[in-house]
């Protein structure tokens, strides 16, 4: 994995590379983000806060675990 990314970053490019590189590097991080909501059916910070059932509203008095 490092020698592509060192690849990449010793390449020269231009503009309208470099943008487009850093474009599919982004639609990379979302494309993943949102396999992960389709596969689990929530997102990932609304899964951390159900886990450790902390912060308001996760008891009827507003509270969490105690």
């Amino acid at each position: 994995m490092s020698k592509p990314v060192t690849a990449i970053m010793q390449k020269e490019m231009t503009r309208q590379e470099f943008l487009m590189t850093l474009g599919f590097g982004i639609a990379t991080v979302l494309g993943f983000s949102n396999l992960i909501r389709l596969l689990t059916g929530k997102s990932a910070e609304s899964h951390i806060h159900s886990r450790n059932g902390l912060g308001y509203g996760t008891s009827p008095y507003g509270g969490g675990k105690e």
